[in-house]
């Protein structure tokens, strides 16, 4: 019998190494699945429908979003993207634990339709390490930086609404903790329940 894979979704503002720490976590193991979002952006020189997004037109898109395909959804820049709820279904169904990296507003949307799944929250040190990381990234003028940084406090604040909170100081050390959390996860009993019945009444 294969134990249902576990939702784990890894939020946390903007320029907080969600990305970063993610990564790692894929670096270091094969044995989780990333879910792959949908998009009505045209494909990039060198993307594949189904690996590095599943390309929708609009009206496939919005279908989806009528038929609560979706998870959670946005329009950005002309663009929707979503994350497509029957891929993240088939691959708990197989056992598999799936991944999200997704900003702190989808994230709430998640827990309203999958509160079953374990909700991290990435933080920063301290407000001003995070204010220094996003001026390092050299991407954004100052003004957004202040939008960036009025955000990530009102973000902070919805930090009750997660299971876990873990501190990205050391990479590593973040990645080592998230772990931790998964694997403490994967032995809650309500999750070896019915593999443990199944073995008494055999």
């Amino acid at each position: 019998m294969t134990q249902r894979g576990l939702l784990i979704v890894l939020s946390g503002p903007s320029g907080v190494g969600k990305g970063t720490v993610r990564a790692k976590i894929f670096e270091k193991s094969q044995k989780f699945s990333y879910s792959i979002s949908a998009t009505t952006r045209k494909k990039r020189v060198g993307e594949e429908d189904g690996k590095d997004y599943f390309f929708k037109t609009r009206e496939e898109f919005e279908e989806m979003i009528n038929n609560e395909d979706l998870l959670e959804y946005a329009e950005y820049v002309g663009n929707y993207y979503g994350t497509p709820l029957s891929y993240v279904e088939e691959q708990l169904a197989n056992g598999r634990d799936v991944f999200l990296e997704i900003e702190v507003q989808g994230a709430l949307k998640v827990r309203e339709k999958m509160p079953e799944g374990i909700f991290i929250f990435l933080t920063p040190p301290n407000l001003e390490e995070l204010y220094n990381r996003i001026v390092c990234r050299g991407t954004d003028a100052s003004d957004v930086i202040e939008k960036r940084m009025l955000k990530a406090k009102e973000e902070l604040e919805l930090i009750t609404l997660y299971d876990y909170a873990v501190v990205n100081d050391q990479v590593d050390e973040a990645v080592r903790k998230i772990e931790a959390i998964i694997e403490s996860e994967h032995l809650k009993v309500s999750r070896v329940l019915g593999t443990i019945k199944k073995e008494v009444e055999d």
